[in-house]
């Protein structure tokens, strides 16, 4: 089970999130997913990489989170994560509830915050060069497509 219910739930997030008046208490994990999701089924235009860093970077800034080369805004992690929302979603129908493809997702690997140490060290994904862009993975490549 998840933080996000219903298909309201997840609109909802993505809404305040949208218009950065989502509280940081909420900008969790399983939220960033669940916008994510969001996102790539109903505003596709604001998954391309620099759309969705403009996204993150005005929620941060609205939390007070200082985007710096150690804390807020992260790359290399956000564009990996749009890549595997983008090749799950592509698993299931369009008219599959987010709720159930964000269920399935917290319930595998991405549901840990450390799935993507498995396709980066931390020196790497940690580094200033990979928190302000794409910095390909030093272990393992990811399944997905760039």
């Amino acid at each position: 089970m998840t933080g996000f219910a219903t298909e309201v739930d997840v609109a909802r997030l993505a809404t305040r999130a949208l218009e950065a008046r989502l509280p940081r208490a909420e900008w969790t994990h399983e939220a960033h997913f669940a916008l994510a999701l969001w996102v790539m089924r109903h505003r596709p235009e604001l998954g391309a990489p620099d759309q969705f860093r403009a996204l993150n970077l005005r929620l941060n800034d609205s939390h007070g989170t200082p985007n710096t080369d150690t804390s807020g805004y992260h790359h290399t992690i956000t564009v990996a994560s749009l890549r595997a929302v983008a090749a799950v979603l592509a698993t299931h129908g369009e008219d599959e509830p987010l709720t159930g493809v964000l269920a399935e997702m917290m319930r595998g690997p991405f549901g840990r915050s450390d799935w993507i140490l498995g396709h980066w060290s931390r020196e790497v994904l940690f580094s200033v060069e990979a928190r302000r862009g794409w910095v390909a993975p030093d272990r393992e490549p990811l399944p997905w497509p760039a």
